[in-house]
């Protein structure tokens, strides 16, 4: 698959500012999410919160599919969604701010319906596990589909980190739900596919061999275009018969060869 790219930025400078805000902003984003989690954690104690949870299987707990990604079950499990979430949320933020906040929603719903269709019969879901995992497979795909520079680098930094996520999509131990997983996961694969162009491709150097066979075809091209003579119609026509004139001068046709 070959993607074109544009030339080198006219401003160097101003492109590095961008870059930062834009980090800022992903970094910001991030920790406004976790922030949420911590607020939600706290009022948990509060009440029953199970009804918040994703009941397979049952028509009760379809509304969870909304609100189980914001519950956790234990200090534990929110410090390990959280920590999660501030590395990948900041990095897709950071690299596909477009195609993440735009596919947020399918990795939200894909969570909560895989762990709603998949589950065992009685069981309660909940927690972020089901959007780190899409936000994983979101810039793990982006990378693949996309295979700029920084596309490859954010893929191969959240392969290094959490590469593992590949496996927890499928059953490993009791008690964590693999079902929200995969659906986060599909989530965010889908929206790689369908918001891999919702984000402009950044500007490049282009290499030094680039540039040679560009100025070789020129060079070809020019060379061409003085040596081939050009179209009849091209040349210009500077005396034309007139009608009226009679014509002098007899055609004789030639015998062909085989005659």
């Amino acid at each position: 698959m070959y993607l074109p790219t544009p030339d080198d930025p006219i401003d160097p400078e101003a492109q590095r500012a961008i870059d930062r805000r834009r980090l800022g902003n992903a970094l910001k984003g991030a920790i406004a999410f976790v922030l949420l989690l911590l607020i939600v954690f706290g009022l948990q104690g509060m009440g029953d919160y199970h009804a918040f949870a994703v009941g397979a299987g049952t028509l009760q707990g379809l509304p969870g599919i909304l609100t189980a990604p914001l519950l956790h079950g234990s200090p534990e499990h929110l410090i390990a969604n959280a920590s999660a979430l501030l590395i990948l949320g900041t990095l897709a933020l950071a690299v596909y701010p477009r195609a993440t906040v735009r596919g947020l929603p399918l990795m939200w719903l894909g969570s909560g319906l895989g762990a709603w269709a998949l589950g065992d019969p009685g069981s309660f879901h909940l927690g972020a596990s089901g959007l780190t995992h899409g936000l994983m497979f979101l810039v793990f795909v982006l990378g693949l589909l996309r295979r700029d520079r920084p596309s490859i680098a954010a893929g191969m930094i959240a392969f290094l980190f959490y590469g593992g996520m590949l496996l927890t999509v499928l059953p490993q131990e009791p008690g964590v739900s693999w079902q929200s997983h995969l659906g986060g996961a599909l989530g965010g694969a889908l929206a790689a596919w369908l918001l891999r162009r919702a984000d402009p491709l950044p500007p490049r150097r282009r290499y030094s061999w680039e540039i040679e066979e560009e100025e070789a075809e020129r060079a070809a091209q020019a060379e061409r275009d003085t040596f081939e003579p050009g179209s009849p119609r091209d040349v210009p026509v500077l005396w034309r018969r007139d009608a009226s004139e009679e014509e002098r001068g007899v055609v004789l046709p030639f015998r062909r060869r085989d005659e």
